[in-house]
């Protein structure tokens, strides 16, 4: 009995309260608000009930992706995530009263929203912002929108491509002072670093370190302003300039250094380093299209670059005058050689003379009816007997000369190898000197690399 009039009571209970319960929507909390796009009450003005109550703004910006770093340009294009919230007087609500409704989505064009703009910023995005925004019952007002920044930023590239840029945000009102809006984060620099490094997209070719946050008070057109100053510390990714930049100009001074082998005599040294100096220039003109014109010292890579050029210069400076003295030693050489052989000519002239002289004599004491060659007069012989003697000699005297020509040319040809092999044994003084100064200047030109190298490198890893 007591358990049937129990089940009667509960379903009593639950026939009245059923009938109490009400769909709410949304409609109804803007109604109740009379927020719609024909009142534009609440969008004209600052929403506070007393003028002289400034509007605090909270604000916080995360970095979701770094698209481009351009260095000529000295830009900065990051993908943003902008948060803002402020409190409006003229709206709240009770949510009991409305289904227990704490937040209602509206358009962005019915309320007031803070004029905020970024200093750096170049260009606006091209993509529409956020249409819509966020009321709480309590006023609180919550704007969410996504960027894409095309900023100014100044490129520090001493240490390229070893360096860590700093690119800043800065936001602040357009007309308000500090009377007005008053601009707060509530996020520190570790929340934000920690927050942006979880949300990172992409990075391009550089390294997200951290993210600085920083408010102050800066008085640009006479009526002192709120700001905030957002700081993005960036590392570029060095292993393809290295790779494909760094170390071919390095291989380039291997292969000059190499060059000390090959021979100072002939063309090809000189070729050889004339065609090496010539891709360290090719090297430096890809250089001079990244770097930018207007930075306040000259990048590292750069002094590395003039460095190892002017140890290639030195050195083709060298090797001309290297190839300068072996060409007045051999021009010398070649003269005394055309003296000597024209002195060893005339003298072997004359020895000829005598010993043609001296056969004829020979000749004619063995056999008198030739003493017409030797100055004896033809009257005194027969007629028949000179005619003889004379067709006969002067075949013997051209087939003398025939062989006494082919003697001197042997002995021409012996006599010049004899003396190259004396020179070849022998060299002469200024080809000792150019051994000297070829031995003394690769000492130093290998010493002075070393430090060169050492030097750059130790500048480029060393802590600012």
């Amino acid at each position: 009995m007591l358990r049937r009039d129990f089940i009667l009571h509960f379903l009593l209970i639950v026939v009245e309260v059923a009938p109490s319960e009400r769909m709410c929507s949304y409609q109804e909390v803007l109604n109740y608000l009379n927020l719609n796009r024909g009142n534009e009450l609440f969008s004209l003005t600052r929403p506070v009930k007393d003028f002289r109550k400034a509007t605090t703004v909270y604000m916080e910006v995360l970095l979701y992706a770094i698209l481009d770093v351009r260095e000529i340009d000295q830009t900065f294009v990051p993908y943003v995530w902008i948060i803002m919230q402020w409190q409006n007087d003229f709206i709240s609500w009770d949510s009991s009263e409305f289904c227990n409704i704490t937040k209602v989505t509206i358009p962005t064009d019915i309320l007031w929203k803070p004029d905020l703009t970024i200093e750096e910023m170049t260009e606006r995005d091209k993509a529409p912002p956020s249409p819509y925004l966020t009321i709480y019952n309590d006023g609180t007002v919550l704007v969410q929108n996504d960027q894409v920044l095309v900023s100014t930023c100044m490129m520090q590239v001493y240490k390229f491509p070893f360096d860590v840029q700093s690119c800043t945000l800065s936001i602040k009102s357009v007309v308000h002072s500090v009377e007005e809006i008053n601009l707060s984060h509530t996020w520190n620099s570790s929340v934000t670093t920690n927050w942006s490094r979880e949300l990172m997209s992409t990075q391009y070719e550089w390294l997200f370190v951290n993210m600085t946050v920083t408010a102050k008070k800066v008085k640009p057109f006479g009526s002192q302003q709120d700001i905030i100053i957002y700081t993005i510390y960036m590392k570029r990714r060095c292993i393809l300039y290295i790779v494909n930049f760094l170390l071919p100009v390095l291989f380039f001074l291997c292969l000059d250094l190499s060059s000390f082998l090959i021979s100072d005599r002939g063309g090809e040294k000189i070729s050889f380093k004339v065609t090496v100096l010539l891709a360290v220039t090719v090297m430096q003109l890809i250089l001079n299209d990244i770097l930018p014109s207007s930075s306040d010292k000259i990048p590292l890579i750069a002094v590395y670059c003039i460095g190892i050029f002017a140890l290639m210069f030195l050195s083709l400076l060298e090797t001309i005058l290297m190839m300068y003295l072996i060409d007045i030693e051999s021009e010398s050489q070649e003269n005394e050689m055309n003296k000597r052989h024209s002195l060893e000519d005339g003298c072997g002239d004359s020895q000829d003379r005598d010993a043609n002289y001296q056969s004829c004599e020979k000749e004619e004491k063995n056999w008198p009816g030739c003493s017409c060659i030797c100055g004896v007069s033809a009257n005194k012989m027969p007629t028949d007997l000179g005619q003889g003697c004379s067709s006969r000699l002067a075949e013997q005297l051209q087939e003398f000369e025939n062989f006494s020509d082919g003697l001197k040319e042997m002995r021409r040809m012996l006599t010049l190898l004899v003396n190259n092999a004396k020179e070849e044994k022998k060299p002469g003084f200024w080809t000792r000197k150019t051994k000297i100064i070829n031995q003394a200047y690769f000492i130093l030109y290998v010493t002075a690399s070393s430090l060169f190298l050492g030097f750059m490198f130790s500048i480029w890893t060393a802590d600012e």
